[in-house]
């Protein structure tokens, strides 16, 4: 009987021990996830499926055109026509530029594979931002969230990191995930025609580095993103109805309203910077990569004909030489800034 009454007072006192921060920020996190599975994960999976079944038709008309150009006598490579579709034989013929080139031409094909599942994520985290707080204000989930032990800051905080950090990781799993499927299908042409697959598509190519780089490009993205995660999720508190027209027009108002007096010059500026550094951090910062327009010194599409300089464009130190720019701290504060409002709204504001 003593050691039955001894569990029976144990038992009580383990069930009232709090839940630790750090578990419930996780089962948040959770929450989010199984909430926002299909946009976080399946979408940017489709999407690169949808992008390897695109490639694929491609390569079979392409093969099907090759082969009735080859029947023809009217397939010709540099004035030579070619009797046959031997890869290998057409490789060998290409001097040191043209194989740079050819280099240059494989990893930029590698990285264009992987870009889909990106687009997809600029879409699924600018509306997920919108309807964050809005949607639990609109169905009244508000007040079942409220009368948990959980802290507004706790579930504001719970979103950003969803769509700045694990939106963005499962979108780069699902980008590798389809540049390696389209590698695997390009080395399977490759060895139907003639062609050693390690020597023309894994061997030339740098796929290590290309991944390096879409992994480091996650926290550099979840810190360029902060203005606009932090503007979308303050009109999503904010807004009694209609939190994307509030989102779109405050910023494009503001933009025509500077340009239509020309208020830049007040600080010798022109109205193109306002545009690009107020209504573009705050509207397009989901956009992946778009920092690199913001970066002096990176180059024009054309300056990257040469491997070592495409390769150099992909890789992660490039990438997240990103952090050394002052307007992406700048960003960074007045998005938590905005993020702290969005906390606050919440705080008061759980009306239907």
């Amino acid at each position: 009987m003593n050691a039955l009454d001894t569990t029976a007072q144990a038992a009580p006192r383990a069930a009232a021990q709090p839940v630790h921060p750090t578990h419930k920020f996780k089962l948040l996190l959770k929450r989010e996830y199984w909430e926002h599975k299909g946009g976080f994960l399946w979408a940017p999976l489709i999407a690169g499926g949808i992008s390897l079944l695109l490639t694929l038709m491609a390569i079979v008309v392409a093969l099907i055109a090759a082969r009735r150009a080859i029947g023809e006598g009217s397939f010709e490579v540099d004035g030579v026509t070619i009797n046959g579709l031997d890869l290998a034989q057409l490789t060998s013929q290409l001097g040191p530029e043209e194989m740079d080139q050819f280099v240059a031409g494989i990893n930029l094909t590698l990285f264009m594979s992987s870009v889909w599942p990106f687009i997809v994520l600029a879409f699924v985290a600018f509306f997920y931002c919108l309807g964050a707080l809005y949607d639990e204000r609109k169905d009244r989930s508000v007040l079942f969230w409220k009368s948990l032990p959980l802290s507004d800051s706790q579930t504001v905080l719970s979103k950003v990191v969803s769509v700045g950090l694990v939106a963005p990781a499962l979108a780069t799993i699902a980008a590798v995930a389809t540049m390696l499927v389209f590698a695997l299908m390009i080395s399977v042409v490759v060895m139907l025609h003639g062609g050693n697959a390690w020597t023309m598509v894994w061997g030339p190519s740098s796929p290590l580095t290309i991944i390096g780089g879409l992994i480091a490009a996650i926290p550099v993205y979840a810190l360029w993103a902060m203005p606009t995660i932090g503007w979308l999720l303050l009109c999503s508190a904010f807004a009694r109805s209609k939190p994307f027209l509030w989102a779109i027009m405050v910023p494009l108002f503001a933009g025509i309203f500077v340009t239509w007096f020309d208020l830049m010059q007040l600080f010798d500026l022109g109205a193109s910077w306002f545009w690009a550094n107020i209504v573009g951090r705050l509207l397009l910062g989901t956009v992946p990569g778009l920092e690199l327009l913001y970066r002096d010194g990176v180059g024009e599409p054309g300056d990257f004909e040469h491997s070592a300089d495409l390769l150099h464009l992909l890789s992660a130190n490039n990438t997240l030489a990103t952090l050394a720019m002052p307007e992406l701290w700048i960003g960074v504060i007045v998005g938590a800034a905005m993020i702290l409002g969005a906390i606050r709204l919440r705080r008061w504001r759980d009306e239907g």
